[in-house]
């Protein structure tokens, strides 16, 4: 079973996304397990401070090392197990990455907020992972992501592994147009092609159009 552990200032959020759709159902099958540690606990003094101003100078906050290094502690780890800290500066997450952990038993994700956290937790993490090139107010989304897009690869959380297969980028592609009841709607007809029967035919206009959609939305997986 593939194990989720995420350290983060919300636990609520990251707990709710278990209630619902494919990786709620794959939850309650024990398919996949999700924990959360509240960075919260693991603060410093009274009031339980989990950050600072930078040394250096600067705009706003950054999380201290000691309350990661020790939430990051609290966690029994997996003998497959690897360490994620969410960032703007980090690696690209995408479906080849989501791949290259899929094997693993545990995956542990600490969420950035604010202006970043000490660099030092680095030393004891193995990736640092973002989503795209734009800012977000804090990591909780991109750990979903990454929760969702390795979930999905976790036999038997999909009923159907045939889903898989033509997924986008499964192929280095974006997924074909889709298209379901009724045949015409408004004036916009289905491709006579999909309605013919003719399933060589149909193969060969999903490539078509799965090669045309990428170069027109994604042309970056073409070059």
């Amino acid at each position: 079973m593939m194990k989720f552990d995420v350290i983060t200032l919300f636990p609520d959020f990251i707990k709710s996304y278990s209630q619902f759709g494919i990786i709620g159902r794959a939850y309650k099958e024990e398919k996949i397990q999700i924990d959360t540690v509240d960075l919260r606990h693991f603060g410093l003094g009274k009031h339980r401070q989990v950050d600072d101003l930078p040394y250096g100078g600067g705009v706003g906050l950054v999380f201290m090392i000691e309350p990661l290094f020790n939430a990051l502690n609290s966690i029994p780890k997996k003998s497959k197990s690897k360490v994620l800290v969410t960032s703007a500066s980090g690696e690209k997450w995408d479906q080849r990455f989501a791949k290259k952990l899929k094997d693993e038993e545990q995956i542990i994700i600490i969420c950035g907020r604010y202006e970043g956290y000490d660099e030092r937790i680095t030393n004891i993490a193995d990736y640092e992972v973002c989503l795209g090139d734009f800012i977000l107010t804090g990591g909780e989304l991109c750990a979903l992501s990454v929760i969702d897009s390795v979930s999905r690869l976790v036999p038997g959380v999909l009923r159907k592994e045939e889903t898989l297969e033509e997924e986008s980028f499964n192929n280095g592609l974006l997924e074909y147009p889709q298209y379901t009841r009724p045949s015409e709607f408004n004036g916009w007809k289905v491709p006579d092609v999909l309605l013919s029967g003719h399933h060589a035919e149909i193969k060969k206009w999903r490539e078509e159009q799965a090669e045309s959609k990428t170069r027109r939305n994604r042309p970056d997986l073409i070059d």
